[in-house]
């Protein structure tokens, strides 16, 4: 069983930067961990997801070029640090946990997900 709890979320104007992070308890072991969003209306996209070997990074198309995922291993920690906002990214951002079967990009390839944090970008 994991555990995951996200942080981190608020409001921020368009142009801005915000940091989320994904805490995890329970077991360490797992393939991925993810970032996905959900707007108003609209269904669960993929964001990001980092290799739980070796760091290797994966991106969806809103986020190339503007957000960074990374990991610290001590702390079971992953963040995605979100630079140049746009309001088109507000939406509720969940972390989830892939144990290794599935695409990282594919919602239904995660096995355990958080309760999801709100990020709002307007002016």
């Amino acid at each position: 069983q994991v555990h995951l709890v996200e942080s981190g979320g608020g409001l921020v104007q368009p142009g801005g930067s915000l940091g989320v992070s994904c805490v995890g308890a329970g077991s360490t072991w797992r393939s991925y961990d993810g970032w996905f969003r959900q707007a108003p209306g609209k269904e669960r996209e993929f964001v990001a997801a980092i290799s739980w070997p070796d760091g290797g990074t994966w991106y969806g198309d809103p986020a190339k070029g503007r957000f960074t995922i990374a990991r610290d291993n001590a702390k079971n920690t992953v963040y995605l640090q979100m630079n140049r906002l746009k309001p088109e990214d507000t939406g509720v951002y969940y972390c989830a946990v892939h144990l290794g079967a599935g695409s990282v990009t594919n919602i239904a390839s995660y096995d355990y997900w958080g309760q999801g944090t709100q990020v709002t970008v307007s002016s």
